[in-house]
């Protein structure tokens, strides 16, 4: 009875040794997806972010055009778009420095709004909705400046690590 005795502590130990170590083991399960959860959440608060800067910027380049610097302004729009946009761009740049120059215009312009509005599943895409003004003025012209009030839809895309711009629309 002495040898019975002394063992039965230890069997009851076992089983509570047991749930411990499998407790630890879940909870290390759960640290583990908690973790990997935000690693994600991160991830896509970081696109989405990016997403709207890529936006702002292009609507920013878009309305800082100066006849003094008219080729880098033409090729910082160049620069942050892709696909239509840039097509879209490339079409209208040669008219746009000509004119910039010929009428020694400088256009000015800050975003007063930008917003997410959707972002595909694979966070490769995005439209963001920007408000901007703008003002164009015209060096030794009398002719008072001229006000300009924007509403677009930008469709930005992954391209490599970074987004451009990839497709403007005017929204009225």
């Amino acid at each position: 009875m002495a040898l019975h005795a002394a063992r039965s502590p230890r069997r009851r130990r076992l089983p509570v040794i047991l749930a411990l170590v499998a407790v630890v083991a879940a909870l290390g399960v759960a640290w583990v997806r908690v973790g990997d959860d935000l690693d994600r959440a991160r991830a896509v608060a970081h696109d989405r972010l990016a997403a709207v800067q890529a936006a702002k910027r292009y609507a920013l380049n878009l309305m800082a055009v100066d006849y003094r610097t008219v080729e880098r302004d033409v090729r910082r729009v160049m620069d942050t778009s892709t696909g239509e946009a840039r097509e879209q761009f490339a079409k209208d740049a040669e008219n746009l420095k000509e004119a910039t120059l010929r009428n020694k215009a400088v256009k000015t312009g800050v975003v007063r709004a930008a917003g997410l509005a959707s972002m595909n599943g694979q966070r490769s895409a995005a439209r963001v909705l920007v408000v901007a003004d703008s003002v164009i003025r015209w060096d030794e012209a009398r002719t008072a400046p001229q006000e300009r009030f924007y509403r677009w839809n930008i469709e930005v895309t992954k391209v490599g690590q970074g987004w451009a711009a990839s497709k403007l629309e005017l929204v009225e």
